[in-house]
């Protein structure tokens, strides 16, 4: 089992998507903490109250069996994560390296498309592919790896 004091302890990594981006983050946590797995800095230096009072940490999402029909939102921080859920939007507060930069744009250009037009799907959402991102909360760093380079990894 691993553990931090950031980190609600976790046996292993899921799979989730964000913005078209596969990703592996810990099991049994918020999802505002899982972003932050991801990118360490911008997370926790981003103006969030983690309690649930500023909204600035608003997603949309689908969950694995959901079959058409509205997205739903959520407050990352009051969201455990599941595996295979889709993250299809974030608030323009959420910047997460190696995913809100994507196809080259800044992190702010991808995170303001994706808050732009609650009736369409995201422009930041793009293409889906084959990379997975991983972060080492303790480098603050995120990771890209080939789907097939992290699908023997362990936590």
């Amino acid at each position: 089992m691993l553990h931090n004091d950031l980190f609600d302890p976790y046996d292993r990594l899921v799979r989730i998507e964000v913005l078209g981006r596969t990703v592996e983050v810990p099991e049994h946590n918020r999802l505002l903490r899982c972003f932050q797995f991801l990118s360490l800095e911008s997370i926790s230096m981003g103006d969030f109250c983690w309690n649930g009072d500023c909204t600035n940490c608003q997603v949309w999402y689908r969950d694995p069996n959901d079959t058409g029909g509205p997205e739903r939102t959520a407050l990352a921080c009051r969201f455990d994560v599941r595996e295979g859920i889709t993250i299809t939007r974030l608030s323009p507060h959420v910047h997460i390296l190696g995913v809100t930069d994507c196809g080259g744009r800044s992190e702010e250009t991808a995170a303001g498309a994706a808050g732009e037009d609650a009736g369409s799907e995201s422009a930041a959402t793009g293409p889906a592919n084959e990379d997975v991102a991983t972060g080492p909360a303790a480098e603050g760093v995120a990771t890209v790896k080939a789907t097939e380079g992290a699908a023997g990894r362990g936590a």
